[in-house]
């Protein structure tokens, strides 16, 4: 009869070890997805405030000289314009004097 006690209890033990296995990889793996989804919010947020900052200065530059800039290097110098050049990629396209430039922004390293 002992025996047959000592093998119930290996096999509830090592179950015991699967099932807290199994719960604590389901926590990890949620824990992993809302990081994610929460870096992938930050990082839309972030590439729309710097879509908004750059459209900013470039009809504050139209506002007070009567023209669009025609570099992004402009709107640094005279107006301000910080961002973090090793995140973001932005392409700057003048088109005239007196029509809005075309701006793209995108993340850097293929995200």
């Amino acid at each position: 009869m002992s025996h047959r006690f000592t093998t119930k209890s290996q096999t509830s033990y090592i179950r015991n070890i699967i099932i807290s296995l199994v719960v604590f990889l389901v926590i990890f793996l949620l824990f992993w997805m809302g990081l994610t989804s929460i870096q992938k919010k930050v990082d839309e947020e972030s590439i729309q405030t710097l879509q908004t900052a750059v459209t900013r200065s470039v009809t504050r530059c139209y506002a007070e000289e009567g023209s669009y800039p025609e570099s992004l290097d402009y709107l640094k110098e005279h107006y301000g314009l910080h961002y973090d050049e090793s995140k973001y990629f932005v392409d700057y396209q003048p088109i005239g004097s007196n029509i809005m430039p075309d701006i793209t922004i995108m993340r850097k390293g293929g995200n």
